[in-house]
């Protein structure tokens, strides 16, 4: 991996996969050619959790930052922050920027005081915010943008099977056209709303789909956001790529279950990173590897400037249909702008209408 040296901010690092990431970045200077890291988390009490798994590592610079990514105020407060920290020499440019954060409900549904579906901001219009207007602060010769993505963006994902999510015809397509009521209902929750009583949902495949719903925009953002950079002469050489980490043993993905079945999951996970570390289930620690190789990486299949690039682990995966329809992704991108009240002078992409 080439040490060009820089910043790499990780979302959610105190999350199963975050943790990973951070852990990984202090134990392996040599393949993670930064600087100094920031790592964002939604409290406090994560944040002394990212220090403590830190604390047992080679020492590395970074700072922990709170930030939550359903609150849109937060994310602009955030993102100011770093800014002037970058402008003003305090910190390097960042050379990569992990969009990692997971949020997933179960039991009953919840909305932003904006009216937004709290799974559709915190999953993506907060990731989505951020990065535009972190861009300013990009290396503009090999800044990357990685996006770790999933199954579940694609009803049509054999793997989904496990979850049986998306199993009825209701739910085999999450947009049903690239119409403004049709993002609207993503947006808004309107789509798989969870009944008013818990009881009628109890494998809570209702916060399934719509984390789906959410990671498909995220997936839609690699392919969009890649075109606007190509026609940004000052922003061309940045690339943005997703990963598919697999199915985990975090508490995303176990976190509701009881303590027998994530005992036998974690124990299972073991066994597949064992025999086939690329399988559908995948340890952290793998998966954290792919990440941060899809940052910084520079062989096959990554390369110099992987644009676009969608990868399941460490090898390359197709996104769904619905994330490489053209009119869809247009017509989830300008609802992004209205949403999050994006103004002229915000972000230096050019075309960010």
């Amino acid at each position: 991996m080439p040490a060009t040296g820089g910043t790499i901010l990780v979302t959610g690092a105190s999350g199963g996969l975050g943790i990973e990431i951070a852990r990984t970045i202090a134990t392996r200077p040599s393949d993670v050619p930064v600087h100094h890291a920031l790592y964002t988390v939604r409290s406090t009490i994560a944040a002394d959790k990212v220090r403590s798994v830190l604390a047992a590592t080679i020492s590395h610079s970074y700072d922990i930052l709170q930030l939550d990514l359903s609150q849109l105020s937060s994310v602009r407060e955030t993102a100011a922050a770093i800014n002037k920290r970058v402008s003003g020499g305090e910190i390097p440019r960042i050379r990569a920027v992990v969009l990692n954060a997971g949020y997933r409900e179960t039991g009953r549904q919840t909305w932003t005081e904006h009216g937004l579906d709290k799974t559709f901001v915190s999953n993506y219009l907060g990731h989505w915010l951020l990065t535009l207007l972190l861009l300013q602060s990009m290396n503009p010769d090999a800044g990357r943008i990685v996006v770790v993505g999933g199954m579940v963006h694609d009803p049509q994902d054999r793997s989904n099977s496990i979850n049986k999510a998306f199993e009825e015809e209701p739910w085999q397509r999450i947009l049903a056209d690239a119409s403004k009521d049709s993002v609207e209902s993503i947006a808004k929750g309107t789509w798989a709303a969870s009944p008013d009583d818990p009881a009628q949902d109890p494998r809570e495949l209702y916060g399934i789909r719509r984390y789906g719903g959410a990671k498909l925009f995220l997936i839609m953002m690699i392919s969009e956001l890649q075109c606007r950079l190509d026609s940004d002469a000052n922003l061309n050489m940045i690339s943005i790529l997703g990963v598919d980490p697999g199915i985990m043993p975090t508490n995303i993905t176990v976190g509701t279950l009881n303590w027998v079945v994530r005992i036998m999951f974690s124990l299972l996970a073991r066994v597949f990173n064992l025999v086939l570390p690329n399988g559908l289930i995948r340890m952290p620690h793998k998966s954290a590897g792919d990440v941060l190789a899809a940052a910084f990486g520079t062989s096959s299949p990554i390369g110099m400037h992987p644009k676009s690039l969608y990868l399941s682990g460490d090898v390359p995966k197709e996104m769904s249909d619905e994330a490489k329809n053209a009119e869809k992704r247009t017509s989830v991108w300008r609802a992004s702008v209205q949403y999050s009240k994006l103004r002229q002078g915000e972000t230096c992409l050019i075309d960010w209408q």
